[in-house]
């Protein structure tokens, strides 16, 4: 699920909840629940989603041009080949 990436990218970058949360001026609970499934970024508001995902050291334009996904595996081109990425956006 898509929370659970959210997790996952904040545990690889070290940070505890309280720090994405400073970073991205938010409170800890509203944190909490984008990253508990509670509430989903996808469908907060542009402003809060971009200051979560640039405190999350992610490229918000990427996010915005659908670069990043959240849940399964996709197929993309790559030059000749395909490769495989992990759905990872926020």
């Amino acid at each position: 699920m898509y929370f659970e990436r959210i997790e996952q990218l904040r545990e690889d970058s070290d940070l505890t909840q309280q720090e994405v949360a400073d970073r991205a001026k938010i409170t800890l609970r509203q944190y909490q629940r984008l990253e508990s499934g509670e509430r989903n970024i996808l469908t907060s508001s542009f402003g809060l989603a971009c200051r979560v995902i640039e405190a999350l050291d992610m490229d918000v334009s990427k996010f915005y041009h659908g670069d990043y996904y959240l849940e399964e595996e996709v197929k993309t081109m790559r030059g000749k080949g395909i490769a495989s990425r992990k759905k990872s956006s926020i």
